[in-house]
């Protein structure tokens, strides 16, 4: 089986686009109790696949030929899942509760490849 890394992507349209910011705080914890709960539910439903339950991911820094900055991304999370192919991985993540329930935008799904002359 190939490896794949799962990126779950944000911005603040698709943010804008869900209502989050609109809801009542009582709406925006049950909306968020769901979303944990789908969450854990479709890790359930995927745990074969799942070789690596990731993390959400924090603030940016970036370093480079002028040295650290601060920057911002859409980088919100990541996991690595196994599928025999591309595309079986990325079906996946459809009706994932990361953008059906929660705020998210999108999960970026790309494979892992060997590291050359290893």
């Amino acid at each position: 089986m190939k490896k794949f890394l799962a990126v779950f992507t944000g911005s603040t349209a698709a943010h804008e686009r869900s209502g989050w910011d609109t809801l009542s705080d009582a709406d925006r914890a049950v909306r968020h109790q769901n979303g944990i709960a789908a969450w854990g539910a479709w890790m359930e439903t995927n745990k074969a696949s799942v070789v690596d339950g990731g993390a959400p991911l924090g603030k940016t820094k970036r370093a480079g030929p002028n040295g650290v900055t601060d920057i911002k991304n859409n980088l919100a999370a990541f996991l690595i899942v196994q599928a025999e192919t591309h595309e079986a991985a990325a079906k996946l993540f459809e009706g994932h509760p990361h953008f059906t329930i929660f705020p998210g935008e999108a999960v970026e799904i790309m494979e892992c490849l060997p590291v050359p002359g290893q």
